[in-house]
């Protein structure tokens, strides 16, 4: 739900935003703000400010900046209403609810009925994991090398040997039979009666990205069968939409993300330092999987079992995100099983080194590929560069194929311009000829330049909020509806009735955004700024600002006019020839001389 504007600024003015980056970014007091090392980008030099007067904060090196709201947005990938609830949270400020039908009020007290009985279910695996009887789960975890830290941060548990403790705990909270059907953590049957579903195994809780547990994963205690179990699909949890421990890895600084096979390969990752680690749900990746991810990265390593079944999971993922938009790289383990194996014989540093060393997805495919031919044998090693010729045509843009042609020609000594003309000869044998395109050299793409009347509009935005007096001297000649360029416009339209009540607030203004790349933008407007001399020209600069706005609206609405509204066409040209005695008269609008703000 949208809620309204007085209480959003009501969360936001109750929660400083120095408070709440403090605690994600060291701050030092710098005169009037606070300055500290930029989480968005890699530095040395903290480019990044904090102003506590004007409850906004802004990087002079990235130039992402916005208010409280926006920070969470970006820096715990939240959504606006996600960073709204947990600033409300914060402030001891209970949010409104959603008026709901009859049916979706039930299907919501449902969901939330379940939610509280997987989260009393971990705690109470987790209690069992302590006692005497959780001794084998917590023997099994101490030898892989967790510690109490690592196994109270992830809530691992155990489930006893009885098969029903789960089940009578839950019915002492007056929980009913349908619903702990519903839950799927008990098994029922005519005969033997209610059955707790997971029993003597070491339980992981899955937590969706919210953090709420919404299913377990189980690993048996001995031989038993099958080693790993999890909660089968409810009105919470469906593995194919989840990953293990994203809540954790999409909170981390990396611009990637690290894609393992099983619980316990993510929590060493973690324990060891990798905190942007998260694992499939025992399932090979999946679409949705690929989706999620790509909410919160374009670029993911694949840290999979180096035997067989491992590298056959790193082939069927790649394509799967690219197929998302997202960029995959293989991690080499050999001669290691998997990660734990590595980061017990190399630590934490060979780990890393791995990581760097990453190979990108296609030119993994490709020596996987090689593995079928004998490269020495003339007819196999054509047969294999027939193959590597087949798969480059998967790339459609043809800079990209070039780049990996050329990667594959030097990796396998191949002749460049021979393999080129291969995959040439290919295309136009094997596809119409309108999807081949001989290469060409296509200058790299430039970011389109600003309009002059855009410029003008962006430092009069600028001004207006940052330079009291500004609005007064320009408001009998411009309004909200004179900006063309979309930002600026929407900006405006907020903007100008807090100038006309007297009261603006950069960071309620951007509140007004719920798109995190518009707050960015927006944030970016008021730090616009033009080295002036003197007064005298700064009252020059800020006139022909408002006339270049101002004259293009007008002879905009003029060339618009449809021929109908007489007087509206006549207060046009009235316009018209006001803005052009000002000009003429050189009249110069005046700002304040004592009333402007600084960052």
């Amino acid at each position: 739900m949208r809620y309204s504007e007085d209480l959003i600024e009501e969360v936001r003015s109750r929660n400083n935003i120095v408070d709440v980056i403090g605690e994600y970014v060291k701050l030092k007091r710098t005169g009037s703000n606070y300055v500290g090392l930029c989480p968005f980008h890699n530095e040395k030099t903290g480019s990044f400010s904090v102003s506590q007067s004007r409850q906004m904060y802004y990087c002079f090196g990235c130039h992402k900046g916005g208010n409280v709201i926006t920070f969470l947005m970006e820096y715990n990938n939240y959504s606006f209403p996600e960073a709204l609830e947990y600033l409300a949270e914060r402030a001891g400020m209970e949010l409104p609810k959603a008026e709901y039908s009859k049916e979706a009020k039930e299907q919501a007290e449902r969901r939330a009925a379940l939610l509280e009985i997987h989260k009393k279910a971990a705690a109470f695996y987790y209690y069992c994991l302590q006692s005497k009887e959780g001794r084998y789960g917590l023997d099994y975890l101490k030898k892989r090398g967790l510690t109490d830290e690592t196994i109270r941060h992830f809530g691992l548990g155990y489930s006893d040997r009885a098969g029903n403790t789960l089940y009578r705990y839950l019915k002492q909270k007056e929980y009913p039979d349908e619903l702990l059907k519903e839950s799927g953590l008990f098994q029922f049957d005519e005969k033997r009666g209610p059955s707790d579903k997971f029993w003597n195994r070491v339980m992981f809780p899955i937590l969706d990205v919210q953090g709420r547990v919404i299913g377990f994963g189980g690993r048996v205690m001995g031989d038993g069968k099958p080693k790993y179990l999890n909660s089968p699909e409810t009105t919470l949890f469906n593995k194919r939409n989840h990953l293990y421990a994203l809540n954790y890895a999409r909170a981390s600084r990396e611009r990637y993300l690290i894609l393992c096979e099983g619980y316990m390969d993510v929590i060493t990752m973690h324990q060891a330092g990798f905190t942007n680690a998260c694992a499939s749900l025992g399932t090979a990746l999946t679409s949705q999987q690929a989706s999620l991810l790509r909410r919160f990265t374009s670029e993911v390593l694949l840290l999979y079992d180096s035997d067989g079944a491992g590298r056959a999971a790193a082939l069927r993922a790649i394509p799967i995100l690219k197929d998302a938009g997202i960029s995959a790289r293989v991690v080499p383990l050999s001669p290691y099983k998997d990660p734990d194996e590595l980061i017990r014989a190399e630590g934490a540093e060979g780990l890393k080194k791995r990581l760097s060393e990453a190979q990108a997805g296609f030119l993994f495919e490709i020596g996987q590929m090689a593995a079928e031919y004998d490269l020495r044998d003339p007819e196999g090693l054509t047969r294999f560069q027939r193959a590597c010729a087949s798969a480059l045509l998967r790339f459609p843009d043809e800079l990209e194929r070039t780049n990996y042609l050329r990667a594959v020609a030097e990796k396998y000594h191949f002749s460049e311009n021979g393999l080129a003309q291969m995959v040439k000869r290919m295309a136009m044998a094997g596809t119409p000829a309108e999807h081949f395109q001989e290469a060409r050299k296509a200058p790299a793409p430039r970011k389109p330049k600003e309009s002059g009347e855009a410029v003008s509009e962006k430092l009069l935005l600028a001004w207006l909020v940052t330079t009291p007096g500004a609005y007064a001297a320009s408001r009998a000649y411009l309004g909200a509806s004179d900006f063309s360029d979309p930002l600026c416009r929407k900006t405006a339209e907020y903007l100008y009735p807090m100038l006309e009540e007297g009261s603006v607030s950069e960071a309620a203004l951007i509140s007004r955004f719920e798109d995190v790349e518009e707050q960015n933008a927006a944030a970016a407007l008021f730090r616009r700024t033009v080295p002036l001399s003197s007064p005298e020209e700064t009252d020059r600069a800020f006139t022909d600002t408002v006339l270049r706005i101002a004259r293009a609206s007008n002879d905009r609405q003029i060339e618009e006019w449809d021929g109908t509204d007489m007087q509206a066409f006549a207060a046009l040209i009235a316009r018209k020839k006001e803005l052009e005695e000002l000009s003429a008269g050189r009249k110069l609008l005046h700002l304040p001389r004592d009333g402007g703000r600084t960052s």
